[in-house]
């Protein structure tokens, strides 16, 4: 499975809104401007993230984009869900009453050992990327570069150039 540059750029953004002073919003092009991102491109990843209550947008000169909820409560997971999709990484198609013995009246999705494993996977997956926050990350990457909060907040007070 691969996911979309979309998530990285998600994740990053979200994760240096954390950073923000409370009420402080920075538009799409500082975001965009941070990691010399394409600010068009950038901005459907945070509308997307708008549309799933992760971000608040505000139109305006002074407005922008800002975490709508408290890094605590904003997983890993429900950024990647709001870029992604909720779909599963794996689809069954019931190849199996196709084959040899296969029957019409028999769900393979449920009784496949294939389809099975391949739902534990995504599911594993899934919990472990539930099982991070935002916080999470931002005191992790705050302990390992204790400069990181203190130098995002000036860069997005410095005039972009």
């Amino acid at each position: 499975m691969r996911m979309s540059e979309g998530v990285e750029w998600a994740l990053h953004s979200c994760l240096n809104l954390t950073w923000l002073e409370p009420g402080q919003a920075v538009s799409a092009a500082r975001l965009a401007a941070f990691y010399r991102l394409p600010t068009a491109y950038l901005n459907k990843q945070l509308q997307a993230l708008v549309r799933a209550g992760i971000l608040t947008s505000t139109p305006g000169p002074r407005g922008g984009f800002r975490l709508a909820r408290p890094p605590e409560a904003v997983s890993v997971l429900d950024v990647v869900v709001a870029i992604e999709g909720a779909e599963e990484a794996f689809r069954c198609e019931q190849i199996l009453r196709a084959g040899p013995g296969g029957r019409a009246d028999v769900d393979y999705r449920q009784v496949c050992l294939v389809s099975q494993a391949m739902r534990r996977a995504d599911l594993a997956w899934r919990r472990e990327l539930a099982g991070q926050t935002l916080a999470d990350l931002r005191a992790a990457v705050a302990q390992r570069y204790p400069d990181t909060p203190a130098n995002t907040r000036e860069r997005f007070a410095a005039p972009l150039s």
